[in-house]
């Protein structure tokens, strides 16, 4: 088996020197790729994605608990290609859409970009209250919210700022184990807050030492203030829960890149500030910087840095502030929104008509192959 990590095979392309390792170890096993009929599992499928499936721990697992070769596509006895048998193709239907990403001509046969998969708009509300008082998500939201919900309607709506808040979401980063200090990253919101006239919308994903440290900062606000309402400083408002709202109503979003919150901010039409993690939000950090829509991304440091000192604090919240002006140019806002109409193709309209969405684009498929499968088998049947 070839040696490389398990965690890097799982989520990232296959490295630079598995073709020339592969060969080396497999010679008759690539022979067996390179000369795959059509629409078979070929060279091209192993290289693209199922490269993972030839490292030593896969084989490992193979071996001792399903008593299987240790190398697919090989017999157990002798570990030779399996010439005389030829897998199909395996289907691969990828959830993004074709005006994000380039789909390349090397990609395997059976490889689909179907569009993004976005949820339907009234499965995106706080609550099902929420849902029940709003007609569409794109009427106003007077009087639209429950009571829960008033003082987010409040912090939206008054008359005090003439710009829409900044989004503020890092999603699972934190129970991921990468928000080892919260207190430090709403001290860099806080700090940015302060040198600017930006609002922010914080959504905290439920992160039980997020929300204690926004409530425990709130608290002191609010004891040295004299007062009980639920606030962060004077020019921002607390998400009870974990609520999410939805980034039609915002300026920008700050996220980790993840696949979902790109998606969403890309179909909203505004501009990015991205803070990658792990696996392929780095990719898509990069992409979004491609596509015109976000700045370079931030270094981890920039916004959730593990020390609170005033000097980690201070040049954290510099840069933030300095790729918070930079996204919302105009040039960013208006590619921001030539890529969303772009994209709002790809979205079921409330009464079902829609000329490519991508939810309906994979079933469209994944209907067409069982179809085309149960054709076969019935025709194999009656010729028995």
């Amino acid at each position: 088996m070839l040696h490389y990590q398990l965690f890097i095979a799982l989520f990232f392309s296959a490295p630079t020197s598995f073709k020339r390792q592969f060969k080396q170890t497999f010679p008759l096993l690539y022979k067996y790729f390179q000369e795959a009929p059509a629409n078979t599992v070929c060279w091209t499928d192993i290289i693209h994605w199922m490269w993972a499936l030839f490292m030593e721990s896969w084989g490992s697992w193979r071996n001792d608990c399903l008593n299987l070769s240790p190398i697919p596509f090989t017999d157990p006895v002798t570990n030779l290609p399996l010439w005389h048998v030829r897998e199909e193709s395996p289907l691969l239907l990828y959830g993004f859409s074709k005006e994000i990403v380039e789909c390349p001509g090397y990609w395997p046969f059976n490889a689909h970009a179907c569009g993004f998969w976005f949820l339907p708009m009234d499965w995106q509300f706080s609550c099902d209250k929420c849902m029940e008082l709003s007609g569409n998500i794109n009427s106003s939201f007077g009087g639209m919210l429950c009571a829960n919900h008033s003082s987010l309607e409040h912090f939206l709506t008054r008359n005090a700022y003439s710009s829409r808040p900044i989004f503020v979401g890092l999603s699972s980063i934190g129970r991921m184990g990468f928000l080892r200090n919260p207190k430090a990253f709403l001290m860099v919101l806080k700090a940015a807050i302060e040198s600017t006239d930006y609002m922010f919308i914080l959504f905290s994903s439920g992160y039980k030492p997020l929300d204690s440290a926004i409530q425990s900062i709130a608290s002191s606000v609010n004891e040295s203030r004299g007062v009980d309402s639920p606030s962060l400083g004077g020019d921002s408002a607390l998400l009870f829960n974990g609520r999410l709202f939805c980034f039609l109503g915002c300026a920008a979003a700050i996220h980790h890149a993840g696949s979902g919150s790109t998606a969403a901010a890309l179909l909203a039409g505004i501009p990015q500030v991205t803070c990658p993690f792990m696996m392929d939000q780095f990719y898509w950090s990069e992409r979004l910087q491609w596509l015109g829509v976000a700045p370079e991304p931030l270094q981890r440091q920039n916004l959730v840095p593990d020390n609170d000192d005033a000097l980690s604090i201070h040049n954290a919240a510099d840069v933030l502030v300095g790729a918070i002006r930079s996204a919302l140019s105009p040039e960013t806002k208006a590619q921001a929104a030539r890529i969303a109409d772009r994209l709002s193709s790809e979205v079921r309209c409330p009464n079902g008509t829609v000329s490519r969405d991508g939810i309906g684009e994979a079933l469209r498929i994944l209907k067409a192959r069982v179809l085309t499968q149960n054709k076969i088998i019935s025709s194999f049947i009656a010729s028995k």
